[in-house]
């Protein structure tokens, strides 16, 4: 099957080359992911990983699932109601209460439908089966469900750094992997490809492993232009999915500190930081080893990387700076093509322009051969 075509048979709103936001905790909401879609890529709401009964993040799973249908039904007539929402959901699996997913997460899926369930970070990424991997049984879980119902199967993303986490995902279902390269911001995995090595790579994995399976493949890590997004369809990549692009999107909810951080960064390979040292600071025990994060570096990450001890730059934090001054020195998100985000955009209007630039330049690049 024709690259394009798979993702626009699955997905018939988009226009190639399709274009996706990350599923950014503290970023990325209905109004985002609403412009996306209509823009023609995929929009995603930011990711879930409290999946306990009460949690308030399922309450506002169920929220931003019901706005997002308010905010493209208000956009065009509505489809039929078999049809799924334009909408995909995300869950960060490695925290404990990933197991009562068929309990609490999927009732919420079933009431709204959304096409697209991402799943990324658990526990035991790359384990062989049959060790527990969470991702089958979530994989299990939602086609039960809709064969029950007689609903549709939402197509299931799984972001994935390496092609043994790839090799995984697809062993457990995977209908898309998101590969994701180290120049990525946010939370990646500690052992990962370059996302120019890693998408060829993942391919030829397909390739040899899954011939008979119809698998996406997107590409994720440090694309911040359109001429990215032209060189990651030459790699084969079906999709682009973008996060520090979209960060300071008008309808991203991050902080203006951060957005205007983001905008003022440049030289992302110096200016940002990729380890686990960020969690460490923020005493985070959602993410497990396998993984770390890309953020933009401040004043106590100097201490650490001139080599002050984790504990030393702790204290430091607590002592030297005020609460408001720790809060905006950590926690900024952001991929190396920083420096490469320039301006703040309407969602949609970003969409556009990555899309339609990066066809011009592949058009140029059929002209010079």
């Amino acid at each position: 099957m024709a690259l394009a075509p798979r993702l626009q048979k699955w997905f018939p709103w988009t226009r190639a080359p399709v274009i996706c936001n990350g599923p950014m905790l503290g970023a990325a909401t209905p109004a985002l992911a609403t412009e996306v879609t209509k823009a023609g890529g995929i929009g995603f709401l930011a990711s879930a990983f409290n999946l306990d009964p009460g949690s308030p993040q399922l309450s506002k799973l169920d929220a931003d699932l019901t706005e997002s249908r308010r905010l493209l039904d208000q956009a065009s007539p509505s489809p039929p109601s078999s049809s799924p929402l334009r909408i995909g959901i995300s869950f960060i699996t490695g925290h404990a209460s990933i197991a009562r997913f068929a309990e609490t997460a999927l009732p919420i899926i079933a009431k709204h439908r959304p096409a697209i369930v991402w799943l990324f970070a658990p526990a035991e990424a790359e384990a062989p089966a049959p060790s527990p991997r969470p991702h089958r049984a979530i994989i299990e879980a939602l086609r039960k469900s809709a064969e029950e119902s007689g609903g549709t199967v939402p197509r299931v993303f799984v972001q994935v750094g390496n092609v043994a986490a790839a090799r995984a995902a697809v062993d457990d279902g995977a209908d898309v992997l998101v590969c994701q390269g180290v120049d990525a911001g946010g939370h990646q995995f500690r052992r990962g490809a370059g996302v120019v090595s890693l998408v060829p790579e993942v391919r030829a994995m397909l390739d040899g492993e899954f011939a008979g399976r119809d698998v996406g493949v997107l590409a994720a890590g440090g694309i911040a232009t359109d001429k990215a997004v032209a060189a990651m369809m030459a790699l084969e990549a079906e999709g682009i999915v973008m996060g520090t692009k979209f960060t300071v999107a008008r309808e991203s909810e991050y902080p203006d500190h951060r957005k205007q951080l983001i905008l003022e960064t440049v030289d992302g390979g110096s200016s940002t930081l990729k380890s686990p040292f960020h969690d460490q600071m923020n005493k985070s025990t959602l993410w497990g080893p396998l993984y770390d994060g890309r953020a933009i570096v401040g004043p106590i990450h100097g201490k650490f990387l001139s080599g002050s001890s984790l504990e030393d730059c702790q204290r430091s934090l607590d002592k030297d700076y005020s609460p408001e001054e720790a809060t905006r020195m950590l926690g900024t998100w952001a991929g190396t093509g920083v420096g490469l985000v320039q301006k703040a955009q309407p969602a949609g209007e970003i969409v556009r322009e990555l899309r339609e630039g990066a066809k011009e330049h592949l058009r140029k690049l059929a002209g010079l051969v």
